[in-house]
């Protein structure tokens, strides 16, 4: 056998396996959004996912595995959401980017936003020390970066930590209470123009809170 016949199918191999993750993790993702941690189980994400129980427990071999990989996924998204932050020092541009791009992910990711909300109202049983390190570091250095705005006179003098508290409120609310804005809007989803008009008044209600006008 040739160094290409085994190339070949060490990348098939390589294939199947990130498919068969992708259609667990979304699968999970669903599940733990609709029951919270203790009311999923693997079986039921398997028929989810469409595999049998025990291709899933090869990939994650517990349902706590499984639910902090989806929590770090969540995660990651929400940290590539915040780059404009590392990206811009311009208060304007760098909170308007982060701010609309929370919303677009409330919208195309709504479930991953209830999973987290489940798993904070509930305590956080499961990821408790995920709060206390990863996420406590992250929100420390937004803090920091926001103090230097308002020290060098960018902004108005707000708490960093509560103008994030009411970034993270107002976005992730387009998810978490989507079927609450559905009711209010005639039963119908927000359309594509009111969604943009929600993104606009959003993001210039919090900017003009902290001194920064249009």
């Amino acid at each position: 056998m040739g160094t290409q016949d085994v190339s070949g199918k060490n990348g098939q191999k390589t294939a199947i396996r990130e498919e068969n993750e992708r259609a667990i993790l979304e699968a999970a993702e669903e599940v733990f959004a609709e029951y919270g941690f203790s009311g999923a189980t693997t079986s039921r994400i398997a028929r989810r996912a469409g595999i049998p129980k025990a291709n899933l427990h090869y990939y994650f071999a517990t349902k706590e595995a499984l639910y902090r990989r989806v929590i770090d996924n969540i995660f990651t998204v929400w940290l590539e959401a915040a780059s404009s932050l590392n990206e811009s020092d311009h208060p304007r541009q760098a909170l308007a980017a982060y701010i609309q791009a929370k919303m677009d992910l409330s919208r195309s990711r709504p479930l991953g936003s209830k999973v987290w909300a489940n798993e904070i109202i509930q305590g956080a049983p499961v990821i408790q020390d995920y709060l206390e390190n990863t996420l406590r570091e992250w929100t420390a250095s937004r803090e920091a970066m926001i103090r230097r705005w308002v020290d060098e006179g960018k902004i108005a003098p707000v708490n960093p930590r509560y103008l994030l508290y009411m970034i993270w409120a107002t976005t992730q609310h387009y998810a978490d209470f989507g079927h609450q804005i559905a009711t209010l809007n005639d039963g119908r989803a927000l359309t594509d123009a009111q969604w943009e008009e929600a993104k606009k008044n959003v993001t210039e209600i919090i900017l003009r809170g902290i001194g920064i006008s249009a």
